[in-house]
């Protein structure tokens, strides 16, 4: 059975993937002085962060739809050049060389590797019948290799993510082994989940600073827009978004990401951010955001590529609406989100709403 601790297992092996492939000593990021740098530093910092994502509609008081994602991210420390890490496998330099703007003069980079896990149920889960008219149930686990490119104002992402979707996933056996833990009905549906498939999905994101303003007092603002594409049998579209921050401290990174495709932008992106001093620093700041997507495919809501599956008919424009609160104390960043989704197939009940819990440490 590969029920939950197992997931951990599975969480447990990537960072000590990461560990071994990418080990070095730990040295002191570089301090710079500027409030606001307008180049990528000579010398890049070697701190490398590693972020843990929770998501769940119960924050929303429900128990369906997208129900649970985790997620588990290392990103590396800054490189001035990808191939130039001696730490790196030489099988991965071929990849890095073939992609656009690598080694680019004035940009920093960075590796990223997750490892993580995303189930989808219909409303009603006391059944066992099949329920051709809701959301399929459905499971999703993966692992990805992410490589950021990075000036102090803008962060492209480049993300390839290798996994598998149906019965061999186990997601249905560890939100009943979670259920059974905590007291919960089983869902009981799991047997009319969509078929084992395996999942190539690439994927591209850009998110710039568009303005940052100093208010005082280390009080400041900044604006954060997005857009990206995402191709592969698991998921293909295109989004855009924005989200707005204003604190106390504010990190010096590219904003909040949910468990989505281009994700692992809250690592620092700059040495004057607050996590890379080395005084204890206390920052608070609240953020909202926004965030539409055009989906010509989602193997959650079609069903299997090459074979007839269930499946409902999607909606190909979808929204989130975002809100939350971030705190940072010393080197570590925890984020809570609280989404509204529009509805994402046709004859879904009403949009959804779930939480977003996200801890990130850097080290």
């Amino acid at each position: 059975m590969f029920g939950t601790r197992r997931l951990r297992a599975l969480c447990l092996a990537a960072l000590l993937f990461c560990s071994l492939v990418l080990c070095s000593p730990v040295l002191p990021p570089t301090l710079a002085c500027a409030a606001e740098p307008t180049a990528a530093q000579a010398s890049p910092s070697t701190a490398s962060t590693l972020i843990l994502t929770e998501e769940n509609d119960f924050f929303g008081g429900t128990d369906e739809h997208y129900t649970n994602g985790i997620k588990i991210s290392w990103v590396s420390g800054d490189l001035l050049k990808y191939a130039q890490d001696e730490r790196l496998p030489d099988f991965v330099l071929p990849y890095l060389a073939a992609l656009p703007f690598v080694n680019d003069a004035g940009q920093q980079y960075n590796v990223a590797l997750s490892a993580g896990q995303n189930m989808y149920t219909p409303g009603d889960t006391s059944t066992s019948e099949y329920q051709p008219d809701d959301r399929p149930y459905a499971g999703w686990s993966y692992v990805s290799l992410a490589l950021h490119a990075k000036t102090p104002r803008e962060l492209d992402t480049f993300e390839t993510t290798l996994g598998i979707v149906g019965p061999s996933a186990r997601a249905g056996e560890t939100q009943n082994d979670y259920h059974t833990l905590m007291g919960f009905e089983k869902a009981k549906g799991w047997k009319h989940q969509i078929h084992d498939e395996p999942g190539l999905v690439l994927s591209w994101q850009r998110t710039l600073r568009a303005a940052r303003g100093d208010l005082g007092r280390d009080v400041a603002w900044d604006v954060l827009p997005r857009f990206g594409v995402t191709a592969g049998n698991v998921l293909t579209q295109a989004s855009a978004g924005v989200e707005t921050r204003l604190g106390l401290n504010l990190p010096w990174d590219f904003g909040t990401s949910l468990i989505s495709p281009g994700g692992g932008v809250s690592a620092p992106a700059d040495p004057e951010d607050p996590r890379l001093r080395r005084e204890t620093t206390f920052g608070l700041h609240l953020f909202a955001g926004a965030e539409g997507r055009a989906v010509a495919r989602n193997i959650f809501l079609d069903g299997n590529t090459w074979e007839h599956s269930p499946s409902v008919t999607k909606k190909n424009f979808v929204a989130d609406l975002s809100a939350g609160i971030g705190i940072v104390m010393g080197a570590t960043k925890l984020t809570y989100t609280h989404v509204y989704r529009t509805e994402e197939y046709d004859g879904q009940n009403s949009p959804q709403m779930f939480g977003s819990v996200s801890l990130s440490v850097t080290f």
